[in-house]
């Protein structure tokens, strides 16, 4: 099983940028810890803060991997783009968020990528990445 996890932008900032939103762990650290943890998994890891870039990426994966974990960040609001990306391949797509988006502002409440996505997590933490890689396990 192959599964790319995808991240947006500012995620790149993880560890730094809002810890008491996104904590203190960077997502490197955090994705060596999920290697461990799901030895099985053949797991990639991507991140860009470009919409284009991701759009890209997903059309490179989007027909041979096994799942995408893809947490869009600002774009999940936004881009129809990504939303079309999505619908456009074959792999499933597991749409997470760190925060529970629902408990902020308003305009997170919405997302442009849910209803092409097989699923989506939110509001637990990093923890969210492992319950979507639970999800695909299943």
């Amino acid at each position: 099983m192959k599964i790319l996890i995808l991240n947006g932008p500012n995620l790149n900032l993880l560890g730094k940028r809002e810890p008491t939103i996104y904590g203190n762990t960077s997502f490197e650290a955090y994705f060596e810890q999920l290697q461990r943890e799901f030895p099985a998994v053949e797991l990639d890891y991507f991140q860009s803060n470009s919409e284009g870039i991701l759009i890209d990426k997903l059309h490179e994966v989007g027909f041979t991997y096994s799942g995408i974990v893809f947490n869009a960040g600002a774009y999940t609001h936004t881009s129809i783009a990504l939303g079309d990306a999505i619908a456009a391949i074959d792999t499933p797509v597991i749409e997470v968020h760190i925060s529970n988006t629902h408990a902020r502002e308003e305009f997170r409440h919405t997302s442009k990528l849910a209803a092409h996505c097989q699923g989506v997590i939110l509001g637990f933490g990093l923890k969210s990445y492992a319950l979507a890689l639970h999800a695909f396990q299943d």
